[in-house]
């Protein structure tokens, strides 16, 4: 999947008029590339759609217009689009108590390393978590986690043939897996160019 560059970008202005319908755009695009594992972790699955929309409301909010700034933001996100033999994913992890959160970020440490996606037919591929910084200590994990899942061609190949698709975490504190549903496949399929 090509990367952002600089012509690729509105300028302010012109994004300000074209945000609603970008916006929406934006908005059910990502509708099908959300996984919810359990109640408390949701996969969010980026793209370069995703980060389009993403560097532009970091270009508003900051207000920036220089072009270093502007490059320094795509040095940032262009790491979040994949590259054809993986997909790349924000990881959430949500309490809505702060209590509650700060309890389970401690009994979570190591989460992100325990994640997987599993193709019909293959071991189950973990994810490499946080290759920009570490997130978490000894103590506790962090709230957010980026991830990303290496498929080998033979996965691909079987993917594109029909194989399901299956998503978890193997942790002492937290055990689940989930079935991707049918339009989520589709969607990150199109991540595999």
């Amino acid at each position: 999947m090509q990367k952002l560059s600089l012509g690729d970008l509105y300028p302010l202005e012109t994004y300000a008029r074209l945000r609603p319908e970008f916006r929406a755009r934006v908005m059910e695009h990502k509708a099908h590339r959300k996984l919810p594992l359990g109640e408390h972790v949701t996969l969010l699955f980026e793209d370069r759609l995703t980060m389009h929309y993403q560097v532009q409301e970091m270009l508003r909010a900051e207000r920036l217009f220089e072009e270093a700034d502007i490059a320094a933001e795509l040095d940032a996100y262009n790491p979040l689009i994949p590259d054809g033999s993986n997909w790349k994913a924000t990881m959430l992890i949500e309490y809505p108590d702060p209590e509650q959160r700060r309890e389970a970020l401690a009994r979570l440490t190591g989460i992100e390393h325990r994640v997987w996606m599993q193709v019909e037919g293959f071991e189950p591929v973990h994810a490499i978590a946080d290759e920009d910084l570490e997130r978490s200590t000894e103590d506790k994990t962090s709230a957010v986690h980026f991830l990303r899942f290496e498929l080998a061609p033979e996965m691909i190949a079987a993917l594109r043939n029909g194989a399901g698709l299956h998503a978890g975490i193997s942790h002492p504190a937290y055990e689940v897996s989930v079935q991707v549903p049918e339009l989520t496949r589709e969607s990150l399929l199109a991540d595999l160019d």
